[in-house]
């Protein structure tokens, strides 16, 4: 019997000129929804290249990590199976431009968050916002 643990994701809070000024992205594929950049960690790839790569694929942004945030792991936080997100925070200049699955890109605050947010990314921004961690 072949045991499969969870998935490895990175997500990435990216700050545009001010920390309370972030970018989401509206997902093309499901579950829809905006959500925080992110994705799989690829083979031989570290975590922090995977995020900066997440960033720039789906945003277009050039990113500067700044630290490690915290790592989400409940095996409910993505309905498609259970996955482990290791969550930066990182900074970039510029104007954010949907790419890869992303259909959209903006930059939100804590007072103009979307109403749909996908995955448990509503409570890594409240815990980011809210200095939770």
């Amino acid at each position: 019997m072949k045991i499969v643990g969870p998935r490895l994701t990175v997500d990435i809070i990216i700050t545009i000129n001010d920390p309370l000024r972030v970018v989401l992205i509206q997902r093309k594929n499901p579950p829809y929804g905006w959500a925080i950049p992110g994705g799989f960690v690829d083979y031989g790839e570290t975590v922090e290249h995977a995020a900066v790569r997440e960033g720039k694929e789906e945003t277009g942004l050039d990113v500067e990590l700044l630290r490690q945030f915290h790592v989400y792991s409940d095996p409910s936080r993505d309905e498609r199976f259970h996955s482990v997100s290791i969550v930066f925070v990182g900074s970039a200049v510029g104007t954010p431009l949907a790419g890869d699955d992303a259909a959209e890109a903006k930059v939100f605050t804590k007072e103009t968050l979307p109403g749909k947010i996908v995955f448990d990314h509503r409570q890594i921004l409240e815990d980011y916002f809210f200095g939770r961690y």
